[in-house]
């Protein structure tokens, strides 16, 4: 299923790429998309949205509901 999240704190490709691997490591097969300018993630995961929330916040960025 695909899900979109509302995240702040990502400022470079860094941060891109640990919001990725915090998804990944909760759903190995997630497609993760991000528009960092748009504080926008796409994710194609059949990962619960709480699950994948808490992947991202415990990486220490802000999600939106």
């Amino acid at each position: 299923m695909n899900q979109v999240f509302s995240v702040t704190g990502m400022t470079c490709g860094h941060c891109e790429k640990a919001v990725t691997r915090a998804i990944q490591e909760a759903d190995p097969q997630a497609q993760v998309k991000i528009d960092r300018s748009a504080n926008l993630v796409e994710v194609e995961s059949t990962q619960a949205r709480e699950t994948l929330a808490h992947a991202i916040a415990e990486e220490g960025y802000a999600v939106a509901a």
